[in-house]
């Protein structure tokens, strides 16, 4: 299984234009973050976790030239506004699939009704085959994926373990039968967005705190601010399994 970071960055504390802050200046390119997205890939799959505003930038990058479906994690703009852009993929392979929570369907009907509508389709819009993701195991081609079920503040949020992989962004808090599900996992990516603490999401102390209690082999963090620091210097005060991701890394379990 192959592991792309599309994207490790966040909508979150996104400085105003001109901003002196230094990490925006940086000459490291792993400082420069899209909004977070991973493509998760093993034989001839590929599936993107997210579609955020960055996702059509992404592809191209990553010279993707095919995707079997999308897995929301949940709605926010920074997961979902990039949608409209699996036109080519749906020009070339039909209707893509999208997994969510029902919640998070119903919102993007009513963000993209006219790719979700069957009344007088404009011709040129996308489709796509809706399968809603409960908290129970699922099938993807042959590999079963476990929903990791989080709170980001108050709203619920999906992670997800696949194999001996599992993905987690905009975590706040997780119940302890949720925690058993990530036991034996060998690589955890989970979000860490800066140095302080906020209300919706784990800054680094807290996803060090997890990550210690999960025991995976290695970890990356994710969902990264400007606030968080820059790279090396953060990285280098890192325990040695835990690593910064960065965009276009690649990794294989």
């Amino acid at each position: 299984m192959e592991i792309t970071f599309l994207g490790t960055g966040t909508s979150q504390g996104i400085p105003v234009i001109g901003s002196n802050h230094p990490v925006c200046h940086s000459d490291d390119p792993r400082d420069k973050r899209l909004r977070v997205s991973v493509l998760v890939s093993w034989g001839e799959y590929v599936y993107v976790i997210d579609c955020g505003p960055d996702f059509r930038q992404q592809m191209l990058t990553n010279k993707v030239s095919r995707i079997d479906g999308v897995i929301f994690t949940h709605e926010h703009a920074d997961h979902t506004m990039g949608l409209d852009d699996i036109r080519p993929f749906f020009f070339r392979q039909g209707d893509i699939p999208i997994y969510a929570h029902k919640r998070v369907l119903e919102s993007l009907r009513i963000r993209f009704n006219y790719i979700f509508s069957s009344e007088d389709k404009y011709p040129g819009a996308p489709s796509v085959i809706e399968h809603e993701v409960l908290n129970q195991p699922f099938v993807l081609e042959n590999l079963d994926v476990i929903p990791i079920n989080t709170m980001h503040n108050r709203l619920q949020v999906y992670g997800f373990r696949f194999k001996n992989f599992a993905y987690l962004t905009d975590v706040k808090t997780i119940e302890e039968e949720e925690k058993e599900k990530l036991q034996g996992v060998k690589v955890l990516v989970v979000n860490a967005l800066r140095i302080e603490p906020h209300h919706s999401h784990f800054n680094l102390e807290e996803a060090l705190e997890f990550i210690a209690e999960i025991k995976p082999e290695k970890a990356y963090l994710t969902h990264i601010s400007h606030m968080l620091g820059f790279h090396a210097e953060v990285e280098k005060n890192l325990p040695e399994n835990v690593f910064i991701a960065y965009d276009n890394l690649k990794i294989t379990i």
